[in-house]
């Protein structure tokens, strides 16, 4: 039998998984326990994408346990064993913000709880396991507000002299020396901790530093999910407030099932240790106001949108991933949603559920 083990079940990319690999192993053991609910209120709650989980796929069995709960994420290990061939971790404090309130709690779930799961997987997996471990770009802090930047109608773009001009920025990228947020601080940990896995113990660890995740099974939140709140605020009406640089700072958008193509190419031929930037690149990306631009464009309504000069601390400016690595380990993969039908997918799905 085959298990694969996926945290953050009921989440976005999470979620995306768990539909993706129950048609790949036998069995899907899911871990969330809703954290996201304590972290961003019960609007940002998943209990609706766990129940339809539940509901929709035959083979996927849900547990709540917290992550950073060594005895039950091991006993959970211990149960299936051997026939565990991958974990997809993917539960995390997402939120800037919220870390600064929470130092501990971050710290737990975001660098304990994957120590928790790398150990697991380690002792009791199958010993051919690949363990995916969902980074974040914010692991590189504010160094790319360092990029020499130009100021454009809608946006800020790097220069185009820059080698970083043509694909966006790669993984020699540092990722110390600069301010990170407390959230991009943890993350730093987790992700180099999954990286020693694979160097250390030859673990099949693969590391993908995200861009902005997103798709239509986002519970999005004003401390986390750009595109999902962004458009939940453009069909309700609700205030949306822009934090600095003018409302022209630039983010790529991965929709998430391009992301588990990715995990899915890593699974089939892992390379142990190895870290990959994963986002929307050239072909998918946008600033501020042009995604504003183009909710009103989809609803057919004017935001309601505020603007503070003060930006969150450790925020990039101008960030968009270049993927040329993956591309040249996995020249088989490639994006299938752009940034306008990622887009139209979140609206459908959100105008059903607000």
């Amino acid at each position: 039998m085959k298990v694969a083990i996926i945290t953050g079940a009921a989440g976005l990319i999470g979620s995306e998984a768990v539909c993706f690999f129950s048609q790949k192993v036998d069995l899907v053991i899911g871990i969330d326990n809703d954290m996201r609910s304590r972290f961003f209120g019960k609007e940002a709650s998943t209990s609706w994408n766990k129940k339809l989980l539940e509901e929709s796929i035959g083979n996927y069995k849900h547990c709540s346990i917290d992550i950073r709960d060594f005895a039950g994420v091991e006993n959970i290990f211990r149960e299936y064993n051997r026939d565990i061939v991958l974990v997809v971790h993917t539960a995390a404090q997402p939120s800037h913000d919220w870390a600064a309130r929470e130092p501990l709690t971050d710290f737990g779930v975001n660098a304990t709880g994957t120590s928790n799961l790398l150990e697991c997987t380690r002792l009791h997996a199958n010993s051919r396991a690949v363990f995916i471990f969902t980074s974040t770009n914010k692991v590189y802090g504010d160094t790319p507000n360092e990029l020499p930047l130009e100021e454009l109608e809608n946006r800020w773009e790097i220069e185009e002299t820059h080698p970083y001009y043509k694909n966006g920025i790669d993984e020699t990228m540092r990722i110390d020396q600069s301010k990170h947020s407390l959230f991009g601080a943890s993350k730093v940990a987790a992700d180099v901790l999954a990286q020693e896995y694979g160097r250390y113990f030859g673990l099949n660890a693969g590391i993908f530093r995200g861009g902005c995740l997103t798709g239509p099974h986002h519970s999005g939140t004003e401390l986390h999910g750009f595109l999902s709140y962004l458009m939940k605020c453009a069909i309700t009406g609700d205030e949306y407030t822009i934090f600095g640089y003018k409302g022209k700072q630039v983010r790529d958008n991965i929709h998430s099932s391009d992301l588990i193509s990715m995990f899915w190419e890593f699974y089939q031929h892992p390379r142990p240790g190895e870290v990959y930037n994963a986002g929307g690149g050239r072909f998918s990306n946008c600033s501020m106001k042009e995604a504003i631009a183009l909710c009103e464009e989809i609803t057919g309504k004017k935001m309601n949108i505020t603007y503070s000069e003060t930006n969150r601390a450790g925020d990039h400016i101008w960030y968009i991933s270049d993927l040329s690595k993956f591309r040249t380990h996995y020249p088989g993969w490639r994006w299938k949603y752009d940034l306008k039908a990622t887009v139209m997918e979140i609206y459908d799905s959100m105008s059903k559920r607000v």
